[in-house]
């Protein structure tokens, strides 16, 4: 007799944050290191690299990407780049990653970018809003992987009162709708509190349309 396949998992319904949708949990353990080896492959085609602001400031966290573009920040601004800083074109986007965006993105069109950003128990971003994109109406998404990270959402403009969730391995977030443009960082990395990455850590995709 034929034994059947595993039952696909049971996907969370989503908990809002100031109109981000919060999926905690979406991706199995096993997903979520079939997902780390597959972005292992990406940095290995497209070295992780530090970068640094317009006003010449290093950034704490290291970064690279997947896609047809990849965002970078160096002493002539944010922008998006058809190449990695070494000018090799950017690897593709996991197929994994892109069933994800496909199951929570709520649209037709394909990310073209797919930011990986690497996180030590030191490193934080900033409040900022996602704004180097095209069309506003497009969502991001958010995909955690390994540490924890203390996620603070704000406003549509600087200052005001900011709420901030606990984004844990597996965790899924849509940023979209009204509030696309919310400020949001992340505060710090909760060292040890993940096995899936062996030096520790976090990794952070973010999945943007970009034109």
């Amino acid at each position: 007799m034929k034994e059947s396949a595993d039952p696909a998992p049971i996907r969370p319904l989503p908990q809002e944050i100031r109109g981000f949708l919060h999926y905690p949990g979406w991706l199995t353990a096993a997903e979520q290191a079939a997902l780390r080896d597959d972005l292992r492959a990406v940095v290995a085609q497209a070295p992780l690299f530090s970068p640094v602001t317009p006003s010449g400031k290093a950034m704490s966290v290291r970064m690279t990407s997947a896609g047809r573009f990849g965002w970078v920040s160096d002493r002539r601004g944010y922008r998006y780049s058809a190449t990695h800083p070494d000018g090799q074109p950017w690897p593709a986007i996991p197929a994994r990653v892109l069933d994800i965006w496909n199951a929570v993105a709520g649209t037709a069109r394909s990310p073209e970018c797919c930011l990986i950003n690497f996180y030590d128990d030191q490193a934080k971003m900033g409040l900022h809003q996602d704004r180097d994109e095209t069309d506003f109406t497009q969502p991001v998404v958010s995909i955690s992987l390994g540490d924890d990270a203390l996620f603070r959402v704000g406003n549509l403009t600087r200052g005001g009162a900011t709420q901030s969730v606990w984004l844990r391995s597996g965790d899924v977030l849509v940023m979209g709708g009204d509030a696309r443009l919310r400020y949001h960082g992340i505060d710090r990395i909760a060292p040890g509190t993940s096995p899936l990455l062996p030096r520790g850590g976090r990794i952070n995709l973010t999945l943007r349309v970009v034109s």
